[in-house]
């Protein structure tokens, strides 16, 4: 395929992609409905009374909300559909919008004037712990070989809900929290800002469609509940965390935070890039198993940039190294009849490769502080310091075909005086 819109060599963005976001134009506070095309976005709702076809053929005001629920709502025919129409009116063959020079000048917004904002109303958000390598290397730490994974790891995708009010876009700033930590196992706990920051390499996917309350979605059907995939920074309080999650797992170690990229990939636009599901043993349960391939190829990396310096990748990784696919993790969510809503976040958990470069936290990377991790220019670091930014990148790539995700970056600010 080729767009009229010139698409820079490299970019995240070709036509094969179009990610959706949600952007207003800076210095202006109305929120609209985009694409990324190159170094473009894509005003939809001043092109989508030239989209043809029967799918969104009367529903073209959920292009003109302020948030994508009510277009991920609709499934997967206007999903395609819609895409389907965006590719034709960005094609270079395409005279309707390529010629209309006052429209194009409007709907075709230099990316450098937008601000981005979080692309759906996340209801509610849930995390799992479905990297193997990831599950393996914190349970060595903290257990021991013999007892790394917990006796249910293999049979079902582990998870916990996460807060979904502290969820933020790309470039947000996060605070060093405060809370209760026990350095000293003999001794008592005390309070103050969090010594041992985190990043976790994860990624997420938004649902689309609901389900009724008490009615599971079927493993076969997965896949038309799922709208696309984001970039995530499941930000950790690692101390904090391990005083508090005996009994009842992850609380204020990990509610201070999450971000989440801006531009959602379909998961039509991942399609070139599938890949055979990692192999499991033993077998799943019947409600969880499926053999069609729903794992993809996705190169990821993270780096850590110290304030006033250049940044250094510190972990290089793989979607493909998740042993619980998407698919997997909706069917079991939702075993219970628990009801999904659009817009919800559901999240990869850490995604850790076998390497030791792949480790997708500085947890495993300095193995729980023990050795140091380099970061570039003489620098090193065991755990994130005040004013450090974390970047994390991801793409798809193949001979004559890359599409990308775009950046999920913040920076960590200190604590709130005590």
């Amino acid at each position: 395929m080729r767009s009229f819109v010139e698409v820079p060599s490299g970019s995240d963005f070709p036509i094969e992609n179009l990610p959706y976001g949600i952007f207003s134009r800076i210095g202006h506070t109305n929120r609209r409905v985009g694409v990324a095309i190159g170094d473009r976005v894509l005003d939809v709702a001043m092109v989508c009374h030239l989209f043809r076809g029967e799918a969104i053929a009367g529903k073209q005001h959920v292009f003109h909300q302020e948030t994508l629920n009510d277009f991920m709502a609709l499934g997967k025919a206007a999903w395609r559909e819609t895409r389907l129409n965006l590719q034709r009116l960005l094609s270079i063959d395409e005279p309707e919008l390529r010629d209309n020079a006052p429209l194009r000048q409007q709907a075709l917004i230099p990316i450098t004037q937008v601000k981005m904002h979080l692309p759906a109303r996340i209801g509610d958000y849930t995390d799992f712990y479905s990297s193997l390598d990831h599950a393996t290397n914190v349970g060595v730490m903290f257990r021991g070989k013999d007892n790394a994974l917990m006796p249910n790891w293999k049979h079902l995708p582990v998870g916990y809900h996460g807060r979904a009010s502290s969820v933020v876009v790309s470039g947000t700033p996060i605070k060093r929290p405060l809370g209760q930590t026990r350095p000293d196992d003999g001794q008592p706990p005390v309070f103050g800002p969090s010594k041992l920051m985190d990043f976790e390499l994860e990624m997420a996917f938004f649902i689309g469609p609901a389900n009724k309350l008490g009615e599971p979605v079927p493993i076969g059907n997965a896949q038309d509940h799922i709208f696309g995939m984001v970039l995530m920074n499941d930000w950790s309080a690692r101390d904090i965390q391990k005083w508090e999650y005996v009994p009842l797992g992850p609380f204020l170690a990990k509610n201070l935070g999450t971000t989440i990229s801006p531009w959602i990939v379909t998961m039509e636009a991942l399609e070139p890039f599938k890949t055979a599901n990692y192999k499991q043993h033993p077998e799943p349960m019947p409600y969880l198993r499926h053999s069609d391939p729903f794992s993809f190829e996705i190169n990821l990396e993270v780096s850590v940039k110290p304030p006033g310096g250049a940044e250094g990748v510190v972990c290089r990784s793989n979607f493909k190294h998740m042993y619980w696919t998407m698919k997997q993790q909706l069917a079991h969510h939702t075993i219970t009849g628990c009801n999904m809503q659009p817009g919800d976040l559901l999240a990869s958990g850490t995604i850790s490769g076998p390497e030791e470069s792949s480790f997708g936290s500085m947890l495993e990377l300095s193995w729980r502080g023990s050795k140091t991790i380099d970061i570039g220019n003489g620098l090193t670091r065991k755990f994130l310091q005040d004013n450090d930014e974390v970047i994390i990148r991801g793409h798809c790539e193949k001979p004559g075909l890359r599409i990308g995700f775009g950046e999920c970056k913040g920076v960590l600010l200190p604590a709130s005086q005590t």
